[in-house]
């Protein structure tokens, strides 16, 4: 069996993956170990979330398939820190756990030039330093142009309660046994991550008057820019909150050493920002309270998800504590907490493409190379399925820069700082912020989309009107002057302000605090309609000019040395005056620009001025 492009693994990032290079015309097999979990969400069923729901807006506005299956028919969702500036404004869903996968489903079988198929590699098919393909567990060989892997939590996986171990991958599926030591005897560096999930609890026996409401939000709310369609309030499922207590905290730390986090069975590296019930208790030992939420995982089903209990405990353990809990004293499990532990790859022998340094003709997204998190594992994987695809037509990489999308954030992060530990996305990685907001992912990024192919003309179309529309408003709010009238005096007065004799350019009064761009809208002639989204980019772009020109100024300092390229066989040993430290960390990076080596850790200012002048030495810049 042969084809273009070959994606290993049918979670999130195998998904894209996979969708990118059907899109960009290569003929493209997703194998799987089970057809019908692809897109399953073993932990949490939503979508999004803090500096996640960006990631997913920068997949949609790239092409991908997330944010479009996440709109069809999310059970809540909600826009995260608006009482915070609109740099950290985002979108979460919660999803139900059925119809997400199918939904996923759906989409991929309407994708001319993929092939789904169902099987477990088991070892590399390699000559000279050059991935050709992979071999079956039964025997079969595909080759392969391009082998992209995206095995999550599945290499050589292992689940965990209290003193038992099992061989298994998540959420009761089997593992992946066997392709790791295929990776590990061509010199790819293995390492050993962990991570868990909490129990699963049946809604009948819930006492929910004991918690707190956290109900959706009302109006247009997607992550697609495609959609039309919006879940009321009224159609959507509330999530409640509740809290630990002293009870319950003396149980965790009891039974602590019992657990699997605890007893010696585990020896992988776990998320600091997911932690587990008993890293809370390890960590804040004098915490009673810790915040749970319980999440609904279907529509109409049993299924509630304690959000925040996640544990290594045996069950008849986790019982015990869980009892505890407002609202669950008689409360009964569907499914038991686990940890998983398994095999994944160091991102530092990955490039910015996210193709090996090791390998030619292979890929690697997701957990697979240090990630946690959907969001995560979907961005990489729609970039490693695009530069594959460029790879087999040689053309350029593509790259998003730091100032450019928090996918470009994230695979910076990975593949010059490494991940020492599963690696989440936040919002205070990213150091432009501002510039990389929840409403303007499109105005960043859809060009690209539709440069690469990803992008329909249709769409691209109803962009470009996007786009109009905004600058249109934009220049009218700086051309109209607001004179004074009752409607006028009345909206000013209305926000505490009181020179209403005079005057006012309509941008200049939106630069005011508690002035939004609705208080306007009713004094602009000829504004075209307008989504809450645009408006949001509109209001945005014009309160927040001046920090936004000190961003854009600071992006293009920083960007003189993301121009610098660097040689990928520059002898950094050889080169002078560059502190060995900074010298062993180059060598081992291969960064491909000067900015991008300024980034690695252990390379202070003065080794990259000290590389700077050795370039220039050298003739090279």
């Amino acid at each position: 069996m042969e084809c273009d492009v070959l994606v290993i693994g049918g979670g999130h990032a195998g998904i894209e993956a996979a969708h990118a290079a059907a899109k960009m015309g290569k003929n493209t097999i997703l194998l799987t170990l089970n057809k019908k979990m692809i897109g399953n969400m073993p932990c949490n069923p939503h979508i999004g979330g803090s500096a996640k729901g960006i990631l997913v807006r920068e997949i949609d506005a790239l092409g991908g398939l997330m944010g479009i299956a996440a709109d069809i028919s999310p059970l809540q969702i909600k826009m995260l820190n608006t009482g915070k500036g609109p740099g950290v404004q985002c979108l979460r869903a919660q999803e139900d756990k059925i119809e997400y996968p199918c939904n996923i489903q759906s989409l991929l079988s309407k994708t001319e030039n993929l092939t789904i198929k169902e099987g477990e590699a088991t070892s590399l098919l390699s000559t000279e330093k050059k991935v050709t393909g992979v071999i079956l567990k039964s025997g079969e060989e595909i080759h392969a142009k391009a082998t992209i892997l995206t095995s999550g939590t599945y290499l050589e996986a292992s689940i965990f309660r209290g003193l038992k171990e099992s061989k298994e991958g998540p959420d009761g599926e089997k593992g992946s046994y066997g392709l790791s030591a295929s990776l590990k005897a061509l010199g790819l560096p293995i390492r050993r991550f962990k991570t868990g999930t909490p129990p699963r609890l049946k809604k009948s026996t819930i006492d929910f008057s004991k918690a707190l409401i956290q109900p959706g939000m009302d109006g247009d709310l997607a992550f697609s820019y495609s959609t039309k369609n919006f879940v009321p309030l009224e159609k959507q499922l509330p999530c409640y909150l509740i809290y630990t207590n002293k009870k319950t905290m003396d149980l965790v730390k009891k039974y602590s050493p019992l657990s699997s986090l605890h007893n010696g069975l585990m020896h992988g590296i776990g998320p600091r920002y997911c932690p587990s019930i008993e890293a809370k208790a390890e960590r804040f030992p004098e915490k009673d309270q810790h915040q749970l939420f319980l999440e609904p995982e279907f529509r109409d089903g049993e299924s509630i998800y304690l959000q925040g209990f996640s544990n290594g405990f045996a069950p008849e353990i986790q019982e015990e504590i869980v009892k505890t809990l407002p609202g669950l004293e008689k409360v009964e499990f569907l499914k038991y907490a686990y940890q998983i532990e398994y095999d994944c790859l160091d991102p530092l022998s990955f490039g910015p493409d996210l193709k090996s340094k090791i390998l030619d003709g292979l890929f690697a997204a997701g957990q697979v190379i240090g990630t946690s998190g959907y969001e995560e594992a979907a961005s990489l994987g729609l970039m490693a399925g695009i530069n594959a695809c460029l790879a087999l037509d040689n053309r350029p990489a593509f790259y998003l820069r730091r100032d450019e999308a928090y996918i470009g954030v994230m695979i910076d992060d990975l593949v010059s700082k490494g991940a020492e530990e599963p690696y989440r996305l936040m919002s205070s990685r990213a150091e432009h912020r501002l510039l990389l907001r929840h409403d303007n992912a499109d105005l960043r990024l859809t060009q690209y989309g539709h440069d690469l192919g990803l992008i329909g003309e249709e769409e691209y179309s109803n962009f470009l009107k996007r786009k109009e529309d905004i600058e249109l408003a934009k220049n009218l709010l700086k051309s109209t002057t607001i004179s004074s009238s009752d409607a006028a005096n009345q909206m000013l007065e209305k926000r505490g302000y009181h020179d209403t004799e005079l005057g006012h350019r309509a941008s200049d009064l939106l630069m005011r605090p508690r002035i939004s761009f609705e208080d306007l809208k009713p004094f602009l002639s000829s504004l075209p309609p307008l989504s809450s989204n645009q408006s949001m980019t509109i209001e945005t772009d014009i309160k927040y000019s001046g920090y936004i020109a000190r961003e854009e100024a600071e992006v293009l300092r920083q960007r003189k040395l993301e121009d610098v390229c660097l040689p990928q066989d520059f002898p950094y040993m050889e080169a002078l005056g560059i502190a060995m430290e900074a010298r062993e960390k180059l060598a081992k990076v291969r960064p491909v620009t000067v900015g991008q080596a300024s980034r690695i850790y252990g390379v202070n200012p003065a080794d990259i001025t000290a590389l700077l002048l050795e370039l220039k030495r050298r003739k090279l810049i």
